[in-house]
């Protein structure tokens, strides 16, 4: 395993600006409603399962579209989270207990709606010792029994206030991916994610690794907060060397005026550069286009990323 270089921070980070007139939102951003039989067939096992997902909570522009074909990323431990990053749209607070039935409702919807790939996040609970890490074990143990061939992705919290224990209970449930998202270069961590801690992160997403490298592990950051182009090549190759397997990047939208301003809207031309200098650097997999999102066609990418190690290891 290399070790991890701690590149230079000489970019200041630029602070949240709300004041700032929001520039005009291009073509390329723009998304169809959500509507039809399966979106309402989806909204509705999630209501009668009394769960919350992260695609209304984070106000996902592509939640129309996962909908109508059965796919929702389930956000679990409750719709209020400790932190306050400026980019997230899931509201702060003091949280509520955590609900034991909750993993065996995620389940019976996963079987419900017929999954052969399942996306489960979270609210960061810094009032729990462990963060919530044997709740998320907990739910990938229930999605196991009840849909043993259901491949399961979990888009976890840092577990920063935790001990390494945290960690190792969610390795130990196996999922298939593991995904943390660093979310934004270094130089904005203090006015982007001010709760959290960039190298903790890019530590948490190589940890993984040692403890299990059969699991996938994956990352995302969003671009137009104000970063340059050598900050986000310096983020992949600060992934590389924690060897994370998969990337995403994508477009950062404001959701309110009390957000984090958005910077510019990077075009589709510089999305691809990103792509193909992700691929050069060794990604198994590479998602970068603006409206790409952690679990947007996740299940696809994850048989892709799949076929790519298959084919690296024949390879070798």
């Amino acid at each position: 395993m290399r070790d991890l270089k701690i590149p230079s921070q000489r970019h200041p980070e630029k602070a949240h600006r709300p004041d700032k007139a929001q520039p005009k939102k291009p073509d390329w951003i723009r998304v169809r409603a959500p509507g039809g039989k399966a979106y309402a067939d989806t909204r509705r096992i999630m209501r009668d399962n009394n769960l919350t997902t992260v695609c209304e909570e984070a106000g996902c522009p592509n939640v129309g579209e996962c909908w109508s074909q059965g796919h929702a990323t389930m956000m679990i431990m409750g719709e209020i989270c400790t932190r306050g990053c400026t980019f997230c749209n899931v509201a702060t607070g003091r949280p509520d207990a955590l609900d034991v039935f909750e993993p065996g409702r995620v389940a019976d919807a996963v079987q419900k709606l017929g999954l052969n790939h399942v996306v489960i996040t979270s609210v960061d609970r810094d009032d729990l010792d462990d963060g919530g890490a044997e709740h998320f074990a907990q739910t990938i143990r229930a999605i196991r029994h009840r849909s043993p061939d259901t491949t399961i992705e979990i888009l976890t919290p840092d577990f920063l206030k935790c001990d390494d224990s945290a960690l190792e209970m969610v390795v130990q449930a196996r999922p298939d991916v593991f995904n943390h998202n660093l979310e934004t270069v270094p130089g904005l961590y203090p006015s982007v994610r001010p709760g959290a801690r960039y190298f903790h992160s890019l530590r948490l997403l190589q940890r993984v690794k040692e403890l299990d490298p059969s699991i996938f592990t994956k990352s995302g950051i969003m671009v137009g907060l104000g970063e340059d182009r050598s900050q986000v090549q310096q983020v992949m190759d600060d992934m590389r060397a924690a060897d994370v397997d998969f990337l995403t990047i994508g477009q950062y939208l404001q959701p309110t005026p009390k957000h984090h301003h958005v910077d510019r809207f990077v075009t589709p031309e510089e999305f691809e550069a990103y792509e193909k200098a992700a691929w050069g650097k060794g990604f198994l997999m590479v998602s970068a286009t603006p409206l790409t999102r952690s679990s947007y066609h996740a299940g696809d990418d994850f048989a892709r990323l799949r076929e790519a190690r298959e084919a690296k290891l024949a390879r070798n």
